[in-house]
């Protein structure tokens, strides 16, 4: 059975979340300090351009089980969302304010939107409907 040949979608979306988290480990290791904010930024903004180009690839994909995609992806984005917002309030409940506090929520729009993506992609290519009797 040959495979249909899909963008590097996996690969992309573990690139884009690795930054994320250099990006955080670094912040979190210089707080309450002061804090240079070009190294995370930079990786923020790599991250979320691996996340524009891989949300681009799959826009892209010809036969693709979209139906399947969205209905595990909503499910997994509100999880997400969730998770995002509960880390988000620990961030707000230690008084991090200023320039960390917006490059780290931006960090965490970044994953919240590309965990799912990725839990939707590998449910839709691996999904092989169940043909009608």
């Amino acid at each position: 059975m040959t495979e249909p040949k899909y963008p590097p979608v996996t690969e992309l979306a573990m690139g884009s979340l690795a930054l994320i988290v250099i990006g955080g480990i670094y912040l979190a290791s210089h707080l309450p300090n002061h804090v240079s904010l070009t190294p995370a930024v930079v990786l923020l903004v790599l991250s979320a351009l691996l996340l524009a180009i891989n949300l681009f690839l799959l826009s892209r994909v010809k036969d693709f089980a979209w139906d399947r995609f969205f209905q595990v992806g909503k499910w997994s984005l509100l999880a997400y969302v969730a998770i995002a917002g509960m880390i988000e309030y620990v961030f707000l409940r230690n008084h991090l304010r200023g320039g960390p506090l917006v490059v780290l929520t931006l960090s965490l729009v970044v994953f919240a939107v590309h965990v799912p993506t990725l839990v939707g992609f590998t449910v839709a290519r691996y999904y092989e409907p169940v043909p009608s009797a």
